[in-house]
């Protein structure tokens, strides 16, 4: 238990964060009617947004252990615990996911009409999954929550999408369902091999370099489908053109960063020898996913899909900056996590607001929106100046400190993910033309109605972070300095001290 820093709050707080949302879906039950179910789910989320904001404050920066550790011995026999605990890397994903569901909820109050306390009820399970996902630190928790996201996601979408909402959640289920195989096959292995499920213990032990290969190409495939990474993304645009709008924002947002918080938490520190001889391919990845979703982007007319294949580019830079395994890739790839997190959450929730005014996504029914809806292009405007990694907002210090790393030690593969910045600004700006001022034959948005208060305060709060991590960052890059000095030096275990990576694979 020495990697554990146990809790000295009053009460467990991580319990309390994560259980409080599926305590609120239990009374939800018990609740009738829709705008109750409504109100009170809205409350059930903004208390542990609330409740989750002492992580930050009472966190310790200058160590890499977890902090406010819960440890209670679960099934003794088979030596599974009840084991929580967060880091630097786990912090910024946690106060994330508190903050973005209270929107999720307000995003949902027009969208949704039918099944409303249902809805409801799947958005706080939801919620509880994701933060027991970032939290636990038994392989066994950890697995049951990472499957308990499966089923209220497709019901989201499989109930509450759209016209092809049943071939969106079957192949989202099935795509998932495959990685979760390759991820139980790689903990059971690595129980057979250590007798334990804790993951700090897995982590840093001498395995054979036989042994480490299949675990990482398990752990390696579960994780690239939940990104996911080329060519491992044909799910996504459907699931999120046929998800509602939290159903997008939550999978965008929270979901995905589920594939790259495993490759962080898992295949660097436990194969950290596989991950070494893997670099190269998955770097190679990654840039074939940032060109690929960039240039697909640019072809869509469905807002939606234009944002979804945006994220299959904005995902490529992410895997790019933890792979290039240097401090300045891998603290821009978890800043970049919590940006995209962010910004496209927040274009996503703009496109639902259209979606409400004029049941389309369509590009050529939204244009010429700037004269009669300023409000609503003025938040528009920049969250695609972010998405595009606009200097000045958040995406451009994530993405600047990922091609930092990556030209330190990488500097052709670097070079070919330079244009994905460029395609950036090329679909965001396509968009952004089409919608604020169209073309010569605009359709009639004479009766469109501009953003009411509701709206501006879903999207007020993410606008002030696109500013303040694009402004000044550093309260969010101290949290995590410690723990990737400490994932790199596990790391560094199999390829030695003072040499980066790219030095090391040369024969």
């Amino acid at each position: 238990m020495d990697f554990l820093i146990m809790n000295s709050m009053d009460f467990s707080i991580l319990s309390t964060v994560m259980f409080l949302p599926l305590a609120g879906a239990l009374v939800l039950l018990f609740i009738p009617g829709d705008t109750a179910a409504k109100n009170w789910a809205l409350l059930v989320t903004i208390v542990t947004a609330l409740v989750s904001l002492p992580l930050y404050w009472n966190f310790d920066i200058t160590t890499a252990q977890f902090q406010f550790g819960e440890h209670i011995s679960w099934i003794p026999s088979l030596n599974i615990n009840y084991t929580l605990g967060i880091d630097g890397i786990t912090l910024l994903l946690i106060l994330m996911t508190t903050l973005l569901m209270p929107l999720c909820v307000l995003g949902s109050w027009r969208y949704i009409e039918k099944r409303v306390r249902e809805f409801m009820i799947c958005l706080l399970i939801m919620e509880t999954s994701m933060l027991g996902v970032f939290m636990a630190l038994d392989f066994v928790l950890f697995y049951i929550l990472w499957e308990a996201m499966l089923i209220p996601m497709y019901l989201l979408i499989g109930v509450w999408g759209g016209p092809r909402k049943i071939y969106a959640s079957i192949k989202f289920f099935l795509y998932t369902l495959a990685g979760s195989v390759m991820l139980l096959v790689a903990i059971i292995a690595l129980y057979l091999k250590t007798g334990s499920f804790s993951i700090p213990a897995m982590m840093g032990q001498e395995y054979s370099s036989n042994f480490q290969i299949w675990v990482f190409l398990a752990f390696f495939l579960a994780f690239a489908i939940k990104v996911p990474m080329f060519p491992f993304h044909t799910w996504l645009p459907a699931a999120h053109v046929e998800a509602p709008t939290a159903g997008s924002v939550i999978l965008a947002s929270v979901l995905l960063k589920m594939g790259t918080y495993g490759f962080l938490r898992f295949c660097l520190p436990i194969t950290p020898e596989a991950t070494l001889t893997f670099v190269p391919y998955i770097l190679w990845l990654s840039v074939a996913g940032i060109l690929y979703g960039g240039f697909t982007a640019l072809a869509q007319q469905d807002m939606k899909k234009l944002i979804a294949y945006s994220s299959v580019g904005h995902m490529g830079f992410v895997t790019l900056g933890i792979f290039v395994l240097n401090t300045q890739g891998v603290e821009g790839a978890i800043l970049q996590m919590i940006n995209h997190g962010v910004t496209t959450g927040a274009l996503f929730l703009c496109v639902g607001m259209i979606y409400e005014r004029t049941h389309s996504r369509e590009l050529s029914k939204a244009a010429g929106l700037g004269t009669y809806m300023p409000i609503y292009v003025t938040f528009l405007a920049f969250f695609s100046l972010s998405s595009l990694a606009f200097p000045g907002t958040n995406s451009f210090v994530g993405e600047f400190l990922i091609l930092a790393g990556g030209f330190a030690d990488y500097k052709v593969i670097a070079a070919c993910a330079i244009p994905g910045a460029i395609l950036a600004a090329a679909y965001m700006f396509r968009m952004l033309q089409r919608m604020v001022w169209g073309g010569t034959q605009n359709p009639d948005q004479s009766k469109m109605v501009d953003l009411n208060m509701r709206e501006i305060v879903i999207l007020a709060p993410l606008l002030f972070f696109v500013f303040w991590i694009g402004l000044s960052p550093a309260p969010f890059m101290d949290v995590m300095h410690a723990s990737v000095s400490h994932l790199l030096s596990q790391v560094g275990v199999v390829s030695g001290d003072g040499l980066s990576v790219a030095q090391l694979m040369i024969p």
